[in-house]
């Protein structure tokens, strides 16, 4: 119950500072919050991703609630795989400050094909192009470790899936349609989620 109850004020950090915090502050900046929400229509790519990241933030979140609950129990209860669960937790809560800080004005939440944002290339961003999400992966997994049980190893596989999905049929297919050249070489010498992985040759 200890570590379901770490694992639930963890994800609230990260839900105050990847969301709340930065809508804020986007807001503040801009008198937009940033939130496009979940695009396309019924059934369409956009929406799947959209709805599949979602339904994947609700079951990770439901793993430690259903843990501290006693309806799931943990796989494991080595002390050692926590504490590396904690700290994974941790650095991917700071990078996630750090990429939003340096995405600027451009950060969104969803994406709307009737704006342009700028292509932001410097930064975290000079060293992988889904720092935001590098971030998430490296969270989810590290709450995966802090309560790993059934759901929520469900719920990181779940994340896994829609970013993919998000990132490779969305977001990409998006910025270069509104980039073009400079968005070419970008994914030409910046890894995908990790520095010098998926790199995309056109």
């Amino acid at each position: 119950m200890t570590e379901a109850a770490v694992a639930l004020t963890l994800w609230a950090v990260f839900g105050l500072l990847g969301f709340g915090w930065r809508s804020w502050l986007q807001r503040r900046r801009t008198g937009s919050t940033g939130f496009r929400g979940i695009s396309g229509r019924i059934g369409s790519t956009e929406w799947l991703a959209g709805v599949g990241f979602v339904a994947a933030l609700v079951v990770a979140v439901a793993g430690p609630v259903l843990q501290l609950c006693g309806v799931v129990t943990p796989f494991v209860h080595e002390a050692w795989i926590h504490i590396v669960g904690i700290v994974a937790a941790v650095v991917g809560i700071m990078l996630l400050v750090w990429a939003q800080i340096d995405m600027g004005d451009s950060w969104r939440i969803g994406v709307d094909d009737s704006e342009t944002t700028a292509l932001v290339s410097t930064g975290v961003f000079g060293r992988v192009r889904n720092p935001t999400y590098t971030a998430m992966l490296a969270f989810a997994a590290g709450i995966a470790l802090v309560a790993p049980n059934f759901v929520a190893i469900v719920g990181f596989a779940l994340l896994v899936a829609a970013i993919e999905l998000q990132v490779r049929r969305v977001e990409e297919p998006y910025l270069l349609s509104k980039h073009g050249d400079a968005c070419r070489a970008y994914t030409a010498s910046v890894g995908r989620f990790i520095a010098g992985v998926g790199l995309i040759h056109r």
